[in-house]
C-alpha cells in the first residue's frame, strides 16, 4: 500500500490520511512530516510519487497544500489551552 511505503521511508515522521467529520465529505486530509527538506526531495522523487500521480489523475484529484514548522517553543500564555 502506498501509505506505508510512505511512512517507512527513511526521513518520514508522520504520514496518515485523515477525513473530516462534519462539512465536504470528498476532502481528504494528509498530514505528513519529514526530517527536513531533502527528506521531502526524495520521497518527491520516489518510484511511488508517480503512482500517486497517476491516480490523482485517474480520479481527477486536486490539491492545496499548506506547509507548518514546528515550534517547540510554546508561549506561557498559549500553555494554559494545551493538556498533556
Amino acid at each position: 500500500m502506498l501509505v506505508t511505503q510512505a511512512q517507512t521511508e527513511k526521513g518520514n515522521l508522520r504520514y496518515e490520511y485523515f477525513v473530516p467529520f462534519y462539512g465536504d465529505q470528498e476532502t481528504v486530509l494528509l498530514i505528513d512530516s519529514w526530517e527536513d527538506q531533502n527528506a521531502i526531495d526524495i520521497h518527491h522523487s520516489s518510484p511511488m510519487m508517480k503512482k500517486i500521480a497517476e491516480l490523482r489523475e485517474k480520479y481527477n484529484l486536486h490539491m492545496k497544500i499548506e506547509r507548518f514548522y514546528s515550534d517547540d517553543k510554546i508561549p506561557e500564555q498559549d500553555k494554559n489551552f494545551i493538556r498533556e
